[in-house]
């Protein structure tokens, strides 16, 4: 089923870059991004978030001590939405059009990407819309009011109509909403809604802190810089591309790269760096007895360089398949590069093989949102225990792993060219979250989204990642329903449950949303 959210576009001009702490939890099974042997991935300008209140300038003079009243309530607002990472443009109380065109060219001149309206009490739609057009982004109508309900009985004890009038004012919060959305329908002003109350309200806040995230995340993927090495698996015609089309979707930087780079970068690693790496692998990792010392430091050589390859062109994620064949440097980068870019991936720089574009986006859009990204595709099916095993060759995100992850050798990569250290793990057992990014045939992109659970139970030791993933609607309506849609034969998998986010993190971007569980 589609998700039904408003599309709309989050268009950010902004490039100075302030580093952007990814300290945001995600609703279920957050992680920390804190490394193991420093930072890695590409910093972003911090969020932007425009915040200002509506009232009718008509009755300040009429209602003594309203306006004060509301102006405290936009500063409650303000104070909620303050958080790391995010930057606050508190723009005040708007009271009539000058104030609003005002407001307008400040928002566009701080290139917020976000623009929260708190509807304070009634206020004229002309006074609205100005404030929103000239920044063109997605606007959050907040109609909060400032308890659950009126005091009737108190209420109507006031007695004096003007006091009365004063009071209500304070609480008509829901009068103006429909007149808002029907302009900023007819202007093709993106808007959504959070409907509840300014205090004691976790299910507004929550819905409230879900859109700041969200587009915190599209501030993250707007900024990325994703790095393109080697050539797609032949034959893989669905996993093949619009690299336009993801710039324009997500926006970000697609960096061409050639394996001889990272091959020459190898020639230029240290034996003392080899020591360390290898002693890094040692304590992450739990290598297996039959790892022959030689492949370890080959896989040693190959990461230390992946390090450099990254910092030298400021990448925050990656993609890469390469064969090889012929050149004896490129095939011995290529066929260890596993350890080295599962342990780009725990830091923040999610690695994907096959040249898998698509899947490289959807596990750093995970990533963003603080819940991993794991590269994954189906295995099998166990009717018995009604389970769907997934996993891959290649690298996984082993911060969300269950226990800690296997380092074996392996004599052939099959399908692929060479033999050498492969990573084994399970994601951590409990809720999960699946992502794929997928090319329609209109050539779009579209986000296709499922939550199911990790659980526990036999898997293949065959050196790869696998788990086991049972879903409310069943292995056989999930892998249908999934199909249906048409994704590569890839997803990213993270943990926690987090499809409302994506839901929302797709609607700031105007794409389409699927969920299927």
């Amino acid at each position: 089923m589609k998700m039904d959210f408003n599309g709309g576009s989050l268009v950010r001009t902004r490039a100075k870059a302030d580093q952007l702490k990814l300290s945001r939890n995600a609703e279920k099974g957050a992680l920390s991004h804190a490394p193991w042997s420093g930072a890695f991935g590409r910093s972003s300008p911090p969020l932007r978030v425009g915040v200002f209140g509506i009232g009718l300038d008509t009755y300040w003079p009429q209602f003594k001590g309203l306006k004060v009243r509301l102006e405290n309530y936009l500063r409650t607002v303000e104070q909620r939405l303050v958080r790391p990472g995010v930057e606050v443009v508190n723009a005040g109380l708007v009271d009539n059009p000058v104030k609003a065109l005002e407001a307008g060219h400040r928002f566009r001149r701080e290139d917020v990407d976000l623009i929260f309206l708190h509807v304070t009490t009634y206020a004229l739609s002309s006074t609205v819309l100005p404030a929103v057009q000239r920044a063109k982004v997605p606007v959050i109508i907040l109609n909060l009011q400032p308890a659950a309900a009126i005091d009737y009985q108190n209420f109507n004890r006031i007695g004096e109509r003007t006091a009365m009038t004063n009071e209500w004012l304070a609480h008509c919060v829901a009068c103006p909403v429909p007149e808002i959305a029907n302009v900023f329908n007819r202007a093709r002003v993106p808007f959504h809604q959070v409907t509840g109350t300014l205090v004691d309200d976790p299910v507004c806040w929550n819905e409230v802190d879900a859109w700041v995230d969200a587009a915190r995340v599209a501030n993250v993927m707007f900024h990325n810089r994703l790095g393109l090495m080697g050539h797609y698996y032949g034959g893989m015609l669905d996993v093949y591309s619009d690299l336009t089309q993801h710039c324009a979707s997500f926006g970000g930087h697609m960096e061409i790269m050639e394996v001889d780079e990272l091959a020459a970068f190898r020639r230029e690693v240290s034996a003392k760096r080899i020591k360390s790496r290898v002693a890094e692998f040692r304590a992450v990792f739990e290598v297996q007895p039959d790892c022959a010392p030689s492949e370890l430091e080959r896989a040693a050589r190959t990461s230390v360089a992946l390090d450099r390859l990254v910092a030298e062109h400021d990448l925050g994620s990656l993609a890469y398949y390469y064969m090889g064949t012929g050149n004896v440097e490129n095939e011995d980068a290529i066929s260890s590069i596993i350890l080295g870019n599962s342990l780009l991936t725990a830091r923040g720089v999610p690695v994907a093989g096959e040249y898998e574009v698509k899947n490289a986006q959807a596990m750093k859009i995970l990533d963003a949102f603080g819940v991993g990204g794991s590269f994954t595709e189906y295995y099998a099916m166990d009717f018995n225990d009604d389970v769907v095993l997934m996993g891959h060759d290649g690298p996984g995100h082993i911060k969300i792993a269950e226990g800690k992850t296997k380092v074996r050798p392996l004599k052939v990569y099959h399908g692929k060219v060479g033999r050498g250290l492969s990573v084994e793990m399970s994601v951590k057992h409990g809720p999960v979250t699946l992502l794929s990014v997928v090319q329609t045939v209109e050539g779009k992109l579209k986000l296709l989204v499922a939550e199911g659970e990790s659980v526990p139970g036999p898997i293949l030791e065959i050196g790869n990642t696998n788990s086991r993933y049972k879903f409310s609607i069943g292995a056989r309506r999930f892998v249908e329903n999934w199909n249906l849609q048409g994704p590569a034969h890839h997803c990213a998998i993270g943990v926690g449950q987090i499809a409302g986010k994506i839901g929302k993190f797709g609607s700031l971007l105007g794409l389409e949303t699927v969920r299927v569980c």
